[in-house]
């Protein structure tokens, strides 16, 4: 706990708008393959092929779109950012996955990557001072 608190006061002397934004951004970016991965079937069919002969494969997926929908509301406002980073972890490393199992598509393949560092630095970093986070500790 003493690890948490001791990220958090660095983040916090430490913070800028930009990062801030780049918070949002990422959470828009999961919060919208969220919304497609809902509205677009045959785009969730093609994904689940590489992980059919997968045990658990089609669990995944079904947590797959709650995760990024939901995941990406909460790191948008900045409310319970590390955990909503950690929960997409295993998502991110399944897109990663999916390339080299599955068809590989470079787009994809980087945006996964992109997603993948900046969840993993949201994870040390924190949501920042602009986030519901950081309001609702400085109403304590």
């Amino acid at each position: 706990m003493g690890l948490i608190k001791n990220l958090n006061k660095w983040a916090n002397a430490h913070t800028y708008l930009i990062l801030d934004l780049i918070r949002v951004l990422l959470g828009i970016v999961l919060f919208i393959k969220g919304i497609e991965f809902m509205t677009n079937h045959v785009e969730m069919e093609k994904l689940a092929e590489p992980f059919q002969d997968v045990p658990g494969g089609m669990i995944f997926l079904h947590y797959l779109i709650p995760a990024h929908f939901v995941g990406g509301l909460l790191i948008i406002v900045g409310l319970l950012t590390r955990w909503a980073a950690i929960a997409q972890i295993p998502i991110i490393f399944g897109a990663i996955l999916t390339n080299f199992l599955g068809e590989m598509n470079t787009n994809n393949l980087m945006l996964s990557v992109i997603v993948l560092l900046a969840t993993l630095f949201f994870i040390v970093y924190g949501s920042g001072k602009h986030s519901v986070d950081y309001y609702l500790k400085m109403q304590q």
